[in-house]
């Protein structure tokens, strides 16, 4: 991945955040010089859609919270965005009726899936309200990360069961197969594949702090494997750009 790429994107290009942003940024620049509109589901207090209002861009966030929405109007208000943020109340199974079927050029559908009654109707409703030719920018929690992460925790039966089972423990589980396969039935083609958190959740945070430059190092490193298997396939989330065809 183009390092510069996600140095720019902006505020939230921490190692956390990097390889999402350069996918994005690289979406943005195939628009350069166009305004876009872009809704962002379950975006909550605008961690994403205050930097994309910033870069020139129209963004509505869904989200069912009244606090997060609030939170994100003072947010735009205090960054003198309040004309390019819209803050609407309502979750991803509703979305076909809150947005203009036709008429979005990038969603955004972050951790959302995993905890949706049905990802079927949720993907269908990212897809209708897309332009043709528009995008999805789709971030999913990843079964392997977590199935390793509870074994190497101690917690094994736990770890057996959502070997067993991608709905053990509470929620949804996602593996690249199930990924890909659920943005397909929302009409979506994959173009991008990355994974998010490779090692960024594993490294003690006193060692960013004690060794110069480890934070930047972290960066690179995220940003390098996150196309690379076997560690793509074990990253914390897994992060899919669809396209609806043109």
């Amino acid at each position: 991945m183009d390092y510069s790429r996600a140095r720019s994107a902006g505020p939230q290009a921490a190692p956390r955040t990097a390889v999402v942003w350069a996918v994005l940024r690289g979406e943005l620049d195939r628009h350069a010089g166009r305004t876009l509109t872009v809704v962002d589901v379950g975006g909550g207090t605008g961690g994403f859609a205050v930097p994309l209002a910033q870069a020139g861009h129209e963004v509505t966030v869904v989200d069912p919270s009244p606090d997060a929405l609030a939170a994100l109007t003072r947010r735009a208000a205090e960054a003198g965005l309040a004309d390019r943020v819209r803050a609407v109340q309502g979750d991803a199974d509703g979305l076909a009726e809150l947005i203009e079927p036709g008429s979005v050029d990038l969603v955004l559908c972050h951790s959302i899936l995993e905890v949706v009654d049905s990802p079927t109707d949720a993907v269908t409703a990212l897809g209708a309200v897309l332009r043709p030719g528009g995008a999805a920018s789709v971030l999913v929690a990843n079964r392997a990360a977590a199935v390793l992460g509870r074994a190497l925790g101690g917690h094994l039966a736990g770890a057996l069961a959502l070997l067993g089972e991608p709905t053990a423990g509470g929620r949804r589980w996602f593996d690249l197969a199930s990924a890909v396969d659920l943005l397909g039935k929302g009409g979506l083609t994959v173009e991008e594949i990355h994974g998010v958190r490779v090692v960024v959740d594993l490294v003690p945070g006193a060692v960013l702090d004690a060794e110069p430059g480890a934070a930047e190092a972290l960066l690179r490193f995220e940003l390098a494997a996150s196309t690379r298997q076997p560690y793509r396939d074990v990253a914390t989330q897994l992060h899919l750009l669809g396209r609806l065809p043109a």
